[in-house]
């Protein structure tokens, strides 16, 4: 049990700070932009809100939103209780929540494969989901009428989380293509450093989201959830901090967080349906995946460096 636990919390840690790298690359541009004063309040409270408010709130916000027979104390000691109406109405609540977390990622993943630019980790496959962008919102829109199909014969409900999980999807994205606007033009001009700061928490909540609802296809135990995002988060800053032109230079991890997102997003729906998932199956394919990035990610910066 102990050893599970420990695996869960590696696995949560380290798809955290993968899935974070773009959020630590535009942190650490912003900030090298701001005043001393600035970055270290951003360093330090900062890091404060990110870390302990936000991705310490999500899990209980999230469990929340779909047991609201709970009241907030209730959740608030979800994690630590033995109440029997508690641990049922979230027992209850999960194929809701799973599959609401599932549809967020598995969309996440192929706006990324469809429309973003990319580093080819595979270049056959993304290569051609690339040539296809203008099939994103078909693809996605026929997926969302499969899976509430199949959602609405198991419950109302479960019909409801999927086009939660698509709602969640759309706005989280509308924020970040806000905000990569938003970055191009704090990083070219004179704005205030408290400006920058509302803009790096902003971004830091918009990403916290991806990293919170991933981790539901771990485990559903909120305190294993808040060590793992929590230490990851903490890996993100010091990367943010120290490591971040070196974690650039590995280009295909990028590749491995959406890769895995794709791996969890599907395990999330599959056990929302009734399957059975072994608990170690995410952080397996979360520990094999990213290192097969990180491994392709080296042999290609080892090349180059060959060639100079």
């Amino acid at each position: 049990m102990l050893f599970s636990a420990l695996i869960t919390i590696v696995g949560l840690s380290l798809f955290e700070a993968v899935s974070s790298v773009d959020n630590a690359i535009i942190n650490a541009e912003v900030l090298s932009t701001m005043g001393a004063k600035a970055r270290r309040w951003f360093l330090t409270w900062g890091m404060f809100i990110a870390v302990f408010l936000v991705r310490g709130l999500l899990p209980f916000i999230i469990i929340w939103a779909f047991n609201t027979s709970l009241n907030p104390m209730q959740i608030l000691s979800a994690a630590w209780s033995s109440d029997p109406l508690v641990l049922e109405s979230i027992e209850k609540s999960a194929p809701i929540l799973l599959v609401a977390g599932g549809v967020f990622l598995l969309f996440l993943f192929l706006h990324w494969l469809f429309l973003e630019e990319k580093h080819l980790g595979l270049p056959i496959a993304e290569k051609f989901f690339m040539s296809k962008g203008v099939w994103f919102y078909a693809t996605v829109s026929i997926l969302l009428a499969i899976i509430s199909w199949f959602a609405l014969k198991e419950s109302n409900l479960m019909g409801f989380g999927a086009v939660v999980g698509s709602s969640l999807f759309f706005i989280t994205h509308g924020f970040k293509q806000n905000a990569e606007e938003q970055e191009r033009k704090l990083l070219g001009s004179a704005h205030s450093d408290l400006s920058k700061l509302f803009f790096l928490e902003i971004i830091d909540t918009t990403f916290s989201i991806d990293g919170v609802l991933g981790a539901f296809a771990f485990t559903l135990s909120v305190p294993l959830i808040l060590l793992g995002n929590g230490f990851g988060a903490l890996l993100v800053r010091q990367i943010t901090i120290s490591n971040i032109e070196r974690i650039k230079r590995y280009v295909y991890l990028k590749n491995g967080a959406m890769y895995s997102i794709l791996v969890l997003g599907v395990i999330m729906i599959l056990h929302s349906f009734g399957f059975h998932i072994p608990e170690y199956l995410s952080p397996l394919a979360t520990f094999i995946i990213i290192g097969f990035f990180f491994w392709k990610s080296k042999t290609h910066l080892q090349l180059n460096l060959s060639r100079i």
